[in-house]
């Protein structure tokens, strides 16, 4: 089976085109194929272009654990990278159907920066969603072991819990993260970011991914912490958001639309052998 690596600031990601694939993705497959010793090893599967009535191409996005997420921002700019190079789009804006929503993508710099507009923010419960009545959820509180911390929600297609504190360490985001990814408040799981406010133009955030695990960079991780700081009014609507993998710039509109922009890293294209599945 043919693929494609690449990693945006340390996010890998697989891309597989369905014309390349003689089985069927399952969980299970996917799960190995994504495995760090026993397959290629990746934070997720790009499963496309695929046909869709709403975009230019349609896009299914994989987690390692085999479910399936609605959106990734990262996984966008990679795919989108992905087109650029099989001469299926150049210069000019397209739209990429996910179950999360249309976005629209532009390449530039010869492929190693993507724009993609990733469509508006909700901080709604029942569209994130979060159990109880209707509301925006905001400066809530949660508890998870021995911690009870404050929280807001956000979606952009795909569910996020973010928590503000004044310093964020990869260790806090590992301790905590899987906890929250499956409280009982977020039905449908949930990505968790830690962020601490920089200043006004620049935040901090460490990532635990629904999914995944700890992972050193998101685009839509960063589209929702930074839409929460710009909501409570501790940012302006231009930020840079900082993550162990490196940098993602994020632009939001009045009505909180976002538009993020980063690098993107070709790795590898490859063969993977059938023997991966030999269980």
């Amino acid at each position: 089976m043919k693929y494609s690596k690449y990693h945006a600031l340390g996010n890998d990601y697989l891309v597989i085109s369905p014309q390349d694939l003689a089985f069927e993705l399952t969980p299970e497959k996917i799960e190995r194929i994504c495995h760090r010793n026993f397959g290629i090893g990746s934070d997720g599967i790009l499963f496309g272009p695929l046909p869709s009535n709403n975009a230019r191409f349609g896009l299914r996005i994989f987690n390692p654990d085999g479910s399936e997420a609605e959106k990734s921002g990262n996984g966008l700019r990679i795919f989108s990278r992905y087109l650029w190079d099989n001469q299926l789009v150049q210069q000019e804006e397209f739209d990429i159907d996910t179950l999360g929503g249309r976005v629209k993508a532009r390449v530039a710099q010869s492929g190693k920066s993507v724009e993609v507009e990733m469509g508006r923010v909700s901080f709604q419960s029942e569209k994130i969603p979060v159990t109880g009545h209707s509301r925006e959820v905001l400066t809530e509180s949660i508890t998870v072991a021995d911690q009870t911390f404050s929280f807001c929600a956000a979606t952009i297609g795909n569910p996020h819990c973010i928590i503000q504190l004044p310093e964020v360490t990869p260790e806090i985001a590992k301790q905590y993260g899987c906890l929250l990814e499956v409280h009982p408040y977020f039905p449908n799981r949930t990505n968790v970011q830690f962020m601490k406010v920089k200043d006004r133009q620049n935040i901090q955030i460490e990532i635990w991914e629904r999914g995944a695990g700890y992972t050193l960079a998101s685009g839509s991780s960063s589209s929702a912490a930074a839409a929460v700081a710009h909501k409570l009014n501790l940012c302006d609507s231009h930020i840079a958001v900082h993550m162990p993998g490196g940098q993602i710039a994020i632009a939001i509109s009045n009505d909180f639309i976002i538009t993020m922009t980063g690098a993107v890293t070709k790795v590898v294209d490859g063969l993977m052998s059938p023997e991966v599945f030999e269980f």
